[in-house]
């Protein structure tokens, strides 16, 4: 509110009287207010006040149960603490009497011990002293121990006198050992096998075990073998594997049972390193006798030979095509015992990490998906991977069996397929068949899956991954490669024919294209076929699931998908090919067929007229006449893939200037009626010609401009094309363009 003494005029007075007044009626409404609650709040204070005396009488009653209780705590709180005391008491009694009973019975048990080694009674001596030890250390090491446990006889304390014995028995235990070793005794072996973990020499027993069965894997090549036999290498080496498998698989419960789960694993890496000596020896003798680093060198001398290089030789009568430098034979029995040797070495570390693993978490690893296969890669297989027969073998394989397969590969894919001249293809084609191909898919695909076959024998992951990588590249160089370069060379022959040199030389050369290009495409497509039926072979061939992990099996399956891939770039070649063939012997005749067949034709017709046409029958006969002349002899020489792709290039290089050629008539209703019947005449020959059933797709737009022109003449173009339900391949301008030629 504004102060009186700052108003200045009657106005502001007024209104100042009246906020004043508000104020006071507001004021008096509280204070009203307040007069007509106050009852509720007296009777309130009223009931406090009742309430007071009974508050009183509740805290005397509490001060009187608080010093009854008190006390009583204070006789519980002396009476407990007395038998805490006696429990106290009773547990040191307890606990003196247990150490006593410990002490009595490591003094017992270290006379009975001292006893039975006297007495040679071994099994007794383990026992008593699997007791003394079992005793706690503070026992046997304690004071009262070291006082009441020596005699006059033995006077050590117990924990020196305990380790004495142990190393006694341990020494008598490994002599024993060794003796039955050495005398092939199986029973006392297993009795002193047995006794070395119950007296805490649990390492020293496995090691004894160890030098025992590496005695018995030791292997001796007969008298009889000879190094130069072709499985002498491979023999040794899996008599030696399966030695040591079968001792794995016949011992090793008997270790687990004894010592526990997991520890035939350091008996094993004491076989592995006897193997890792065999194996060494071995490899070092056949690359020796089989003069290894001799063949690595003539091959790294004699390369196969290219296209070029084959040419030039042809041009040198005093070399000869099939003088061999290097006997691929020889090469081939290598290979094949590289392969068995290392796949002996990956079947016996495939036994060997499935033998050692964990069952339990091994399998709960294999199920969980989010587990990488290289994180499923077991310690075992790590440590098998680690020892020196699996670098060995490795080495062998990446700097022996590589080069010599691939070398291998080239050279015998090389002498498979026909060489370049003409003449010697026709010899190689396979005449007594129709469509004529040569005996190159199939001798090269047979080389492939040797090859492959004998990739997989190894067992070596990484050894396929790196031969898939150059055999993709051997077959695009030196298989399609090849077989582009020649029909290059057959097109570029029979195209050279200049201006002044047509006539029958044209059609000699036009021959040769005819009869070599088919045969080379032909080879194509087959190889194709033969490559996915080699991919899909080889994926469900039991040799991946014999020879690799199940974390590596998923891995080869994927080079070998990616392998067939090469699919691809046959198709590619193929069509390139077909194309080419096409545009050199086909394309020109089909530029004036339409013009030919239609020659005199006219669709203006009246009755008479269509008789006449009707009778006639021109345009059929005269399509089939030229069509016929055109493909005579490819439906034959082709394959059917082959002639598919050849036909419907044919298609469509005639379908859309003959629709453009239809544009250029006019039509009645009868000559309509008359195009319709002609053109499905036709469409039905073409189909009549294909197993394929791809001549009625392809007619498909002059099928549609024979529909527009046979509507009736009352019927808009416009209602029945965005009416009629037809999946159009004509557009709607094309539809009133077609339906005007109508007179």
């Amino acid at each position: 509110m504004r102060s009186p003494r700052s108003l200045t005029n009657l106005a502001d007075i007024l209104s100042s009287i009246s906020e004043y007044q508000s104020e006071e009626a507001i004021l008096s409404q509280s204070l009203s207010n307040l007069l007509s609650a106050r009852d509720p709040i007296v009777a309130s204070l009223a009931r406090l006040q009742a309430l007071v005396p009974h508050l009183d009488q509740l805290q005397n009653e509490a001060t009187l149960l608080s010093a009854t209780v008190s006390s009583t705590a204070q006789t519980a709180e002396r009476v407990g603490g007395r038998v805490r005391s006696l429990d106290e008491e009773m547990r040191r009694v307890r606990e003196a009497g247990d150490r006593v009973g410990q002490v009595m019975e490591l003094k017992t048990s270290l006379a009975a011990l001292q006893t039975s080694i006297e007495s040679q009674d071994w099994e007794s001596a383990t026992l008593h002293c699997a007791r003394a030890m079992s005793l706690p250390l503070q026992v046997i090491s304690g004071q009262f121990a070291e006082t009441a446990v020596p005699t006059s006889d033995s006077h050590l304390p117990p924990a020196q006198t305990l380790q004495e014995a142990r190393e006694r028995l341990l020494a008598i235990f490994q002599q024993q050992f060794e003796q039955a070793s050495r005398s092939r005794d199986s029973t006392t072996t297993s009795r002193f096998f047995k006794l070395f973990p119950a007296i805490g020499w649990e390492a020293e027993g496995l090691q004894a075990y160890a030098s025992f069965v590496v005695d018995l894997v030791r292997v001796r090549a007969p008298a009889s073998a000879k190094t130069s036999s072709p499985l002498y290498y491979i023999t040794a080496l899996t008599a030696l594997f399966e030695s040591i498998a079968l001792i794995v698989d016949q011992h090793q419960p008997v270790v687990e049972k004894y010592y526990g789960r997991g520890k035939m694993q350091s008996v094993v890496a004491r076989l592995l390193e006897e193997c890792d000596r065999v194996v060494k020896g071995l490899l070092e003798g056949w690359e020796e006798e089989r003069s290894i680093k001799r063949k690595i060198s003539d091959i790294a001398d004699n390369p196969p030979l290219s296209m070029a290089s084959q040419i030039s030789r042809r041009q040198q009568p005093s070399m000869s095509l099939d003088e061999d430098i290097v006997d691929p034979r020889e090469i081939d029995k290598v290979l094949s015992e590289v392969a068995g040797m290392a796949g002996r070495w990956n079947l016996f570390k495939k036994f060997l990490s499935e033998s050692l693993k964990e069952g339990p978490e091994k399998t709960a690893a294999a199920t969980d998906p989010s587990v990488s296969p290289s994180d499923m890669r077991s310690a075992e297989v790590a440590t098998l991977e680690a020892t020196a027969s699996h670098r060995l073998f490795e080495d062998v394989l990446s700097s022996r069996y590589i080069p010599l397969e691939l070398w291998y590969t080239r050279t015998t894919i090389d002498k498979a397929r026909p060489v370049i001249q003409f003449a010697h293809r026709l010899s190689n084609a396979d005449t007594s068949q129709a469509p004529v191909t040569t005996t190159t898919p199939d001798d090269v695909f047979y080389i492939l899956k040797i090859v492959l076959s004998r990739l997989f024998s190894t067992g070596s992951v990484k050894t396929i991954e790196q031969t898939f990588e150059q055999l993709r590249d051997i077959m695009d160089r030196d298989y399609i490669g090849v077989i582009k370069r020649k029909l290059d060379d057959v097109y570029r022959t029979s195209g050279s024919s200049g201006p002044n040199n047509r006539g029958e030389k044209a059609e000699r050369e036009n021959r040769v294209a005819f009869i070599a290009s088919p045969i080379l495409l032909n080879d194509l497509d087959l190889s194709s076929s033969h490559l996915e039926r080699l991919t899909r072979d080889l994926v469900a061939n039991p040799t991946i699931n014999q020879h690799f992990l199940d974390v590596e099996q998923p891995i080869v399956k994927d080079h070998i998908t990616s392998f067939s891939n090469m699919v691809a770039k046959f198709r590619s070649a193929l069509r390139s090919g077909v194309e080419q063939l096409f545009n050199q012997l086909m394309r020109p005749k089909l530029r004036n067929l339409i013009q030919d067949v239609y020659k005199d034709v006219s669709y203006i017709l009246d009755d008479d007229s269509y008789s006449i046409a009707e009778y006639s029958d021109v345009v059929r006969k005269r399509f089939i006449k030229a069509w016929e002349g055109l493909v005579d002899g490819y439906k034959d020489t082709f394959t059917e893939s082959n002639y598919r792709l050849f036909f419907g290039l044919a298609l469509d290089v005639l379908l859309r200037p003959w629709e453009k050629f239809m544009m250029g008539f006019k039509f009645t209703e009868l000559g309509a009626i008359r195009f319709d019947r002609d053109l499905r005449a036709i469409t039905t020959y073409l189909s009549s010609q294909t197993a394929f059933g791809d001549a009625r797709e392809k007619f498909l737009r002059l099928q549609q401009l024979s529909t527009i022109l046979n509507l009736d003449s009352e019927e808009d173009v416009d209602e029945f094309y965005n009416g009629s339900g037809i999946t159009w391949k004509l557009s709607s301008q094309d539809a009133r363009a077609i339906a005007a030629l109508k007179l």
